[in-house]
Protein backbone atom coordinates (compact mmCIF):
# COMPACT_ATOMS: atom_id res chain seq x y z
CA UNK A 1 0.00 0.00 0.00
CA UNK A 2 2.85 2.41 0.75
CA UNK A 3 4.55 1.94 -2.61
CA UNK A 4 1.62 3.15 -4.78
CA UNK A 5 1.13 6.22 -2.54
CA UNK A 6 4.84 7.08 -2.70
CA UNK A 7 4.93 6.47 -6.45
CA UNK A 8 1.89 8.69 -7.08
CA UNK A 9 3.30 11.41 -4.82
CA UNK A 10 6.67 11.29 -6.58
CA UNK A 11 5.00 11.35 -10.00
CA UNK A 12 2.90 14.39 -9.05
CA UNK A 13 5.91 16.21 -7.62
CA UNK A 14 7.92 15.65 -10.80
CA UNK A 15 5.08 16.62 -13.14
CA UNK A 16 4.22 19.82 -11.23
CA UNK A 17 7.80 21.03 -10.86
CA UNK A 18 8.60 23.74 -13.44
CA UNK A 19 11.42 22.98 -15.79
CA UNK A 20 14.57 25.03 -15.36
CA UNK A 21 14.93 25.68 -19.08
CA UNK A 22 11.29 26.68 -19.55
CA UNK A 23 11.89 30.23 -18.32
CA UNK A 24 13.68 32.62 -20.60
CA UNK A 25 16.45 34.48 -18.79
CA UNK A 26 18.07 37.66 -19.98
CA UNK A 27 21.73 37.59 -20.89
CA UNK A 28 24.10 38.67 -18.15
CA UNK A 29 25.79 41.36 -20.25
CA UNK A 30 22.45 43.12 -20.83
CA UNK A 31 21.63 43.02 -17.12
CA UNK A 32 25.09 44.39 -16.27
CA UNK A 33 24.67 47.17 -18.83
CA UNK A 34 21.32 48.20 -17.33
CA UNK A 35 22.82 48.16 -13.81
CA UNK A 36 25.75 50.30 -14.93
CA UNK A 37 23.43 52.75 -16.70
CA UNK A 38 21.27 53.05 -13.57
CA UNK A 39 24.40 53.74 -11.48
CA UNK A 40 25.68 56.42 -13.88
CA UNK A 41 22.19 57.95 -14.17
CA UNK A 42 22.01 58.19 -10.38
CA UNK A 43 25.37 59.93 -10.08
CA UNK A 44 24.51 62.26 -12.97
CA UNK A 45 21.20 63.23 -11.36
CA UNK A 46 22.90 63.94 -8.02
CA UNK A 47 25.49 66.17 -9.70
CA UNK A 48 23.12 68.00 -12.06
CA UNK A 49 20.16 68.36 -9.69
CA UNK A 50 20.90 72.08 -9.16
CA UNK A 51 20.01 72.74 -12.81
CA UNK A 52 16.37 72.08 -11.84
CA UNK A 53 16.21 75.52 -10.18
CA UNK A 54 16.74 77.59 -13.37
CA UNK A 55 14.91 75.00 -15.49
CA UNK A 56 11.72 75.13 -13.42
CA UNK A 57 11.94 78.90 -13.11
CA UNK A 58 12.20 79.23 -16.88
CA UNK A 59 9.42 76.73 -17.65
CA UNK A 60 7.03 78.17 -15.07
CA UNK A 61 7.67 81.77 -16.13
CA UNK A 62 7.21 80.84 -19.78
CA UNK A 63 3.94 79.00 -19.12
CA UNK A 64 2.43 81.14 -16.34
CA UNK A 65 3.85 84.57 -17.02
CA UNK A 66 4.73 86.88 -14.14
CA UNK A 67 3.43 84.44 -11.54
CA UNK A 68 6.18 82.05 -12.62
CA UNK A 69 8.84 84.42 -11.31
CA UNK A 70 7.61 83.71 -7.78
CA UNK A 71 6.46 80.09 -8.09
CA UNK A 72 9.19 78.87 -10.45
CA UNK A 73 12.04 78.99 -7.92
CA UNK A 74 9.88 77.21 -5.33
CA UNK A 75 9.08 74.49 -7.82
CA UNK A 76 12.77 74.40 -8.76
CA UNK A 77 13.83 73.89 -5.14
CA UNK A 78 11.36 71.01 -4.79
CA UNK A 79 12.49 69.38 -8.03
CA UNK A 80 16.15 69.85 -7.05
CA UNK A 81 15.55 67.93 -3.83
CA UNK A 82 13.51 65.27 -5.63
CA UNK A 83 16.15 64.77 -8.37
CA UNK A 84 18.95 64.60 -5.78
CA UNK A 85 17.01 62.06 -3.70
CA UNK A 86 16.13 59.89 -6.69
CA UNK A 87 19.73 60.08 -7.92
CA UNK A 88 21.04 59.01 -4.52
CA UNK A 89 18.53 56.15 -4.36
CA UNK A 90 19.47 54.95 -7.85
CA UNK A 91 23.17 55.15 -7.01
CA UNK A 92 22.81 53.16 -3.80
CA UNK A 93 20.28 50.66 -5.18
CA UNK A 94 21.69 50.22 -8.69
CA UNK A 95 21.84 46.43 -8.22
CA UNK A 96 18.08 46.22 -7.57
CA UNK A 97 15.94 45.97 -10.74
CA UNK A 98 13.27 48.34 -9.40
CA UNK A 99 11.26 50.32 -10.44
CA UNK A 100 10.23 48.52 -13.60
CA UNK A 101 13.44 46.65 -14.37
CA UNK A 102 16.09 49.36 -13.96
CA UNK A 103 13.83 52.19 -15.20
CA UNK A 104 14.35 55.72 -13.98
CA UNK A 105 12.70 56.84 -10.75
CA UNK A 106 12.12 60.35 -12.13
CA UNK A 107 10.67 61.58 -15.38
CA UNK A 108 12.42 62.91 -17.43
CA UNK A 109 15.37 60.74 -16.51
CA UNK A 110 17.93 63.55 -16.95
CA UNK A 111 17.64 67.26 -16.17
CA UNK A 112 18.55 68.36 -19.69
CA UNK A 113 15.45 66.63 -21.06
CA UNK A 114 12.01 68.21 -20.84
CA UNK A 115 12.87 71.81 -21.66
CA UNK A 116 10.50 71.58 -24.60
CA UNK A 117 7.47 71.10 -22.37
CA UNK A 118 4.86 73.60 -23.43
CA UNK A 119 1.72 75.11 -22.11
CA UNK A 120 -1.42 73.70 -23.86
CA UNK A 121 -2.08 76.98 -25.71
CA UNK A 122 1.45 76.98 -27.10
CA UNK A 123 1.06 73.39 -28.26
CA UNK A 124 -2.22 74.21 -30.04
CA UNK A 125 -0.74 77.21 -31.82
CA UNK A 126 2.32 75.20 -32.81
CA UNK A 127 0.12 72.47 -34.32
CA UNK A 128 -1.47 74.97 -36.65
CA UNK A 129 -4.54 75.95 -34.64
CA UNK A 130 -4.52 79.56 -33.69
CA UNK A 131 -4.71 80.33 -29.98
CA UNK A 132 -6.61 83.53 -30.71
CA UNK A 133 -9.45 81.66 -32.42
CA UNK A 134 -8.75 82.71 -36.00
CA UNK A 135 -8.56 80.06 -38.70
CA UNK A 136 -5.28 81.33 -40.13
CA UNK A 137 -6.77 82.36 -43.46
CA UNK A 138 -6.20 85.82 -44.83
CA UNK A 139 -9.03 88.20 -45.68
CA UNK A 140 -9.37 88.96 -49.40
Amino acid sequence: MRIPVIAVSLLMAVSLTPRANAQETERNDIVMEKMAFKFVRGITNMVTCVVELPKQTYLTTRDRGAVGVATGPLKGIGMTIYRAFSGAAETVLFLVPQPGYYDSMINPDFVWKGWEEMHPEAVRSKDGDQADGSDGSKEK
